[in-house]
């Protein structure tokens, strides 16, 4: 019994596991299904995982005693819940042998993937001898970064390392050397100077007895000699200039300093007093001559080293009517640097002057040594050198350039040498911009008044639309009362530009903006009391619609840069901006300047002028550190005022020696020393003076 109970559960087994897809049942025959049949579940001890209920209804009847609990019994083989199923998933359980019938019956995978197209083989290229590959640089070798183009923030860092190198390294040097020392060396020469002066005033007086002349001679003697150990550094120099292939100013001053030393030492033995008060009025002009020199350096080099923007001022030939353009572009550190210290065109011309009077001086002297003796030939000599150079030559180039440069420094501008004076100085054309005349917020709007029946923001939106087209400085003003309102922008076909006005169709309306006298013009009807001037008047189909006061205040900046600009014949300021509401009555009225001379081209030359902007190879004029019409302007006016100075004056000193040493000459032959006193010697100098010391003032007026 026990044999057939172990036979039936082994059978049972084998149903279990071929019901539920085990590996040891056979495969079924697609043929004949199989019949589903209950599966013996053979007698086992209950257990926690299968409860003793669920065993009592598939057990098998039995009379057979249950066996003994006590005896020991061989522990059953431990299964889990995936091998013992449980009665409540026998129902929902699918059949496997029926799903491998779907199986055979679905068409192979292989056979699907073999009806779609196979991807195309890329194309390979037979291998050539004189193959290279595509990259230039073989692989594995640093390749350097491009160059970044500046932006503000790398202009503004490349700018300032550029200045600390530069100019402003340049300026603390000149600091740690001062100016106080030279001042105090101009200081003393002057108390030198007055007491020669003083002293030849009584000699000429008659106030000197005849027992104190060997005296006076002497003390004459000494002030020749402390005024040349003030001026020492200047006549060392001028004698170092020599070894530079340079005859200068400075030294004919140290010749002249010779010459008046022998003359001195033969007027001790005769009793006769020399020209000491003449040198050493030449001397403290020389002096004050280098003063100009430093300082006007030292403010150059202070207003470039604060400088945080650079722009600059460049020369673009053929720009309006055939004259020079003045245009605004970047300006470079080195534009400045390369070129301040080059030697100006009147300064050569001075130089050969001064050798030439000094070849003529030695030929009078040398006559009237022939002609007079020895003692006479050095007289001449003296005299002829301190008559060739009046005193106010020193002066002539350098005070002009002291006087602009405080100027130049309160508007941040520096000119770049006399390469940059000569371009500016030339017929030219200054464009003129919106933003030079009205810059930042100096247009405002005060008001608007609408009229008829049409909606407010659709008058504002035509008048934007039309503003915007003609492209002016007063579209930023309407664009962002449109943007206030919410408007809508539209877009405005066939634009016409008037004398004060303009006007375009916008969403199939005509549209005219202008101002008060070109509505009238147009025939627009303007109600009585409407009276504003400084207005934008927008009118719809020949119906005025609205009002728009303006009001466009008045920047000192631009209004004295414009000033300077139209007071000198030979500038032309353009007008490159189309805006209507800049007339020449508008700018008569507002900035106080004849508009004569400012020019209004049409409105496609204005386009094109104002697009116009300078060649590369243009070499700066000038450069500006600060925004604004003022220091553009007055770097080209006072280059012309420095340039006029500088040549007139060269004029004058050269007349004046020219002169001198015709005088001179004349004496020289006439042997007349009675008239080769100090007294005669000073007053020539302070003579001349007045009109040396008058030009200098020139450029005070720009």
């Amino acid at each position: 019994m026990i044999e057939k109970d172990q036979q039936n559960q082994d059978f049972d087994l084998e149903d279990i596991l071929r019901e539920f897809g085990g590996q040891e049942a056979p495969p079924p025959e697609p043929e004949e299904p199989p019949v589903v049949e209950e599966p013996a579940v053979p007698e086992e001890e209950p257990s926690e995982e299968s409860p003793s209920e669920s065993y009592e209804q598939d057990a098998p009847e039995s009379n057979e005693p249950a066996p003994d609990e006590s005896a020991p019994q061989e522990e059953p083989e431990e299964t889990t819940r995936e091998d013992v199923p449980s009665p409540e998933m026998s129902q929902d359980t699918v059949r496997l042998d029926e799903l491998s019938q779907v199986r055979e019956a679905m068409p192979p995978v292989e056979d699907t993937y073999r009806e779609m197209p196979p991807p195309p083989e890329p194309e390979v290229e037979p291998f050539s001898q004189n193959w290279e590959p595509e990259y230039e640089e073989p692989m594995g070798t640093y390749v350097p970064p491009q160059p970044i183009t500046f932006r503000s923030k790398s202009r503004l860092g490349e700018l300032k390392r550029k200045l600390i190198a530069g100019p402003e390294k340049r300026y603390y040097e000149l600091t740690e050397m001062g100016l106080g020392r030279l001042q105090l060396v101009i200081f003393l020469s002057v108390v030198v100077l007055a007491v020669s002066i003083a002293t030849t005033a009584m000699y000429a007086m008659d106030m000197i007895p005849e027992n104190r002349m060997k005296l006076m001679v002497y003390g004459q003697f000494l002030a020749l000699l402390l005024s040349a150990l003030l001026g020492s550094f200047q006549m060392i120099d001028g004698v170092a200039d020599l070894f530079r292939g340079k005859f200068t100013l400075n030294t004919m001053l140290a010749c002249t300093f010779a010459a008046c030393c022998v003359d001195a030492i033969l007027g001790l033995q005769e009793l006769r007093v020399p020209c000491c008060a003449a040198f050493g009025l030449q001397v403290t002009m020389s002096l004050w001559a280098e003063y100009h020199r430093k300082n006007t350096e030292m403010g150059q080099m202070d207003t470039m080293r604060k400088a945080i923007r650079l722009d600059s001022v460049v020369c673009q030939p053929d720009y309006y009517e055939g004259k020079t353009g003045l245009l605004r572009g970047e300006g470079q550190v080195e534009d400045f640097m390369d070129h301040y210290t080059a030697p100006s065109t009147p300064e050569k011309v001075m130089n050969w002057y001064a050798l030439a009077a000094l070849l003529a001086a030695l030929a009078a002297a040398v006559t009237a040594g022939l002609l007079h003796g020895f003692s006479m030939g050095v007289q001449v000599l003296s005299v002829s050198l301190l008559a060739a150079v009046p005193a106010s030559a020193f002066i002539s180039l350098t005070r002009p350039m002291s006087i602009l440069e405080r100027r130049f420094h309160r508007l941040g501008t520096v000119l770049c040498g006399w390469e940059g004076v000569k371009a500016l100085s030339s017929k030219a054309a200054f464009p003129l911009f919106y933003s030079d005349l009205f810059p930042g917020r100096a247009t405002k709007m005060n008001g608007v008044k609408f009229y008829g029946s049409r909606d407010p923001d659709q008058v504002v939106a035509y008048a934007a639309s039309v503003i915007e087209a003609d492209g002016g400085g007063l579209a930023p003003l309407f664009n962002k009362l449109l943007d206030s309102r919410n408007g809508r922008h539209y877009d405005t076909l066939n634009l016409n530009t008037y004398e004060g006005g303009v006007g375009g169709e916008v969403n199939g309306e005509p549209v005219l903006v202008g101002t008060l006298p070109f509505m009238r013009d147009m025939g627009v009807e303007i109600p009585d009391g409407t009276r504003v001037s400084q207005a934008v008047y927008v009118a719809v189909d020949g119906e005025l619609c609205g009002l728009f006061a303006i009001s466009c205040d008045k920047v000192s900046d631009a209004a004295a840069g414009l000033t300077t600009l139209c007071a000198y014949r030979s500038l032309t300021p353009v007008l490159v901006t189309n805006d209507f509401l800049l007339s020449a009555s508008f700018l008569r009225g507002r900035f106080s300047i004849n508009p004569r001379r400012i020019a209004f081209p049409q409105r496609e030359e204005r386009t094109e002028l104002a697009n116009r902007r300078p060649d590369p190879d243009c070499v700066a004029a000038a450069l500006t550190t600060q925004e604004g019409l003022a220091p553009a302007a007055f770097a080209v006016t006072g280059a012309k005022s420095l340039r006029t100075a500088s040549i007139v004056g060269v004029v004058i000193h050269m007349l004046g020696g020219i002169v001198g040493l015709v005088m001179m000459a004349v004496l020289a032959v006439l042997g007349a020393s009675q008239l080769l006193t100090p007294v005669n010697m000073l007053l020539y100098e302070l003579v001349w003076m007045i009109p040396g010391f008058l030009v200098t003032e020139w450029t005070r007026a720009v």
